[in-house]
């Protein structure tokens, strides 16, 4: 069967796709795992926010971001797990060569896609236990949990476990 092209060029983008927009092939799932445990990032990020009553807002996002050029694979894994959007990053960044994000950042998603995706295809890397604590906050937040200062404060020490191991450990030498 014969992939065919989506529909928008990969130059300058304005608008994120989704998977509406792509018309490629599913790739094996625990190929996207694998690509997942080297190049995924999960994140949890807390910033001030005007009009919430506590002021503070938490996004929790899923993404990988790759150079342009292998931006036919990340339609690839939109497409495998169903949901996520696909971001062009082509301006000028530290001089780096045009990059592309694919990311899910909406709650539904995160708990009825990716989610179930992983749990069926587990991740096999260090990651994994990282995928643990970010699925703990998301579905914290999805039962509202962080509208209470006792969920929230426990999100702020989850998202601080997240980010321990995404550090480099000091080692012999690096001071």
């Amino acid at each position: 069967m014969q992939e065919v092209s989506r529909v928008h060029s990969t130059k300058k983008l304005k608008k994120p796709i989704g998977k509406e927009q792509i018309h490629r092939k599913k790739l094996n799932p625990n190929y996207v795992s694998g690509f997942i445990d080297g190049e995924g990032s999960f994140s949890i990020s807390i910033g001030k926010h005007k009009t919430l009553k506590r002021r503070f807002e938490i996004r929790p996002e899923f993404e990988i971001e790759l150079r342009a050029d292998d931006q036919k694979i990340l339609e690839r894994i939109l497409i495998t797990i169903g949901c996520g959007r696909i971001y062009d990053l082509s301006y000028d960044r530290y001089g780096w060569f045009p990059h592309s994000k694919y990311k899910i950042n909406n709650l539904k998603d995160l708990t009825t896609k990716l989610f179930p995706f992983l749990d069926k295809n587990p991740l096999q890397a260090k990651k994994a236990e990282v995928y643990k604590i970010f699925k703990k906050i998301v579905l914290m937040m999805s039962k509202k949990e962080h509208l209470t200062d006792r969920g929230f404060n426990k999100i702020v020490r989850l998202r601080d476990e997240i980010r321990k191991r995404g550090k480099k450990a000091k080692t012999y030498g690096n001071r």
